[in-house]
């Protein structure tokens, strides 16, 4: 079965002829942005890749389920060749530890939930990398993201992907109106077999390579070693006590935990299995009790970005990319759960949806407990 034939002059949404356009595509050296690049050289309009190098070479040997590390960016430069492209590998590396790794190892520290993947994506790639695009004189920037963009009666709209198992709407938050203008999405409504396949069938020398699974500078997962290498002094012991202060043993740094976590507490003889429930990096000390007071009913948040047009219920909200979306209410800083989410934190993102459309979303800041708010 041929999934070239049906999809392979893929709608760019461009505002004048392909021939005569020029398509930058963000190329990461995976399957996706390489598929992207080859079904824009199909377009028929002048296509570069550009590929980021966003942390040093040496270190990333080696890691093979990372983005933007040495061998992708390899293999980056191997697709445009087959595809007869320009590409182009820009040093980004200080722009992204300060903006990426550094905010994200200051927020453990500081107790929250980072996600650095949102930090990227609001900044190096659809700040500076589309900035680039312009300077390239491209009508449009396409990346290798699951989501849609579509034309609405008062603009482009961000929408969930086809392939609910792919979408990545929940990192796409923090797009802007303006942003959305220029950036084209051409695998949101294919499933990833189907985007396998086509590499495949396009003789992509990336075809079979496996997806990256964690945060692209953390590929071992081990948060608190990144944490503590860019913040020593993040890695400091404190107290594990209950919710009336009660001590129940020592940790060995906040940087270990998160919001609803049970594992790693190491506190034996309990009654019931107990979870964190908040950190508190002015005292050091670790917060847990029971599954029950987890519940939050609602969150306030900052830096609140706004795709849509109005607000007020019959909204669904995320906290979590792969959480299942919840009835919600939302009056411009503060989302109410129409039923009480579990693990909620600090430096989460909180994303709104009519449907399938993303209409925006924002960090969270602090949220309030269903024991203390009646729904």
């Amino acid at each position: 079965m041929s999934y070239l034939a049906p999809i392979m002059l893929a709608d760019f949404q461009l505002s004048r002829p392909a021939a005569k356009a020029r398509i930058v595509v963000a190329m990461s050296g995976g399957v996706d942005s390489s598929v992207v690049a080859a079904l824009a050289a199909k377009s028929g309009a002048e296509v570069i890749g550009v590929t980021l190098q966003l942390y040093d070479h040496g270190a990333a040997v080696g890691r093979g389920k990372s983005c933007c590390a040495g061998r992708d960016i390899y293999d980056a430069r191997a697709v445009a060749e087959r595809l007869g492209i320009a590409h182009y590998v820009f040093d980004y590396e200080s722009r992204f530890r300060e903006s990426v790794i550094e905010r994200f190892a200051d927020e453990y520290a500081r107790g929250r939930t980072p996600i650095p993947c949102i930090s990227c994506n609001q900044g190096v790639k659809f700040t500076d990398l589309l900035s680039l695009a312009r300077d390239l004189g491209a009508d449009c920037l396409a990346t290798g993201h699951y989501v849609r963009r579509v034309a609405g009666a008062n603009g482009a709209e961000l929408h969930r992907a086809a392939d609910p198992a792919r979408d990545q709407s929940y990192f796409l938050f923090a797009t802007t109106r303006a942003q959305l203008d220029f950036l084209r999405f051409p695998l949101g409504g294919l499933p990833k077999p189907a985007v396998r396949a086509l590499a495949a069938e396009l003789g992509l020398p990336v075809a079979a390579k496996p997806d990256s699974q964690d945060i692209c500078f953390v590929p071992d997962g081990d948060y608190a070693r990144v944490v503590e290498k860019v913040r020593p002094e993040a890695a400091v012991p404190g107290e594990i006590v209950d919710r009336d202060g009660r001590l129940l043993g020592r940790h060995r740094g906040l940087i270990h935990f998160t919001v609803g976590q049970r594992r790693g507490l190491e506190l034996g003889g309990q009654a019931e299995p107990l979870y964190v429930l908040r950190l508190e990096p002015e005292s050091g000390r670790v917060v847990v009790g029971p599954k029950q007071a987890l519940a939050v009913r609602s969150a306030r948040l900052s830096a609140v970005n706004w795709l849509g047009e109005g607000q007020g219920e019959g909204l669904t909200a995320k906290v979590r990319s792969l959480a299942r979306p919840v009835p919600a209410r939302f009056d411009g800083e503060t989302v109410r759960f129409g039923s009480p989410e579990y693990g909620v934190s600090p430096g989460q993102a909180a994303v709104l949806y009519d449907g399938d459309r993303l209409l925006g979303g924002g960090w969270i800041e602090e949220t309030v407990a269903a024991e203390l708010e009646p729904a």
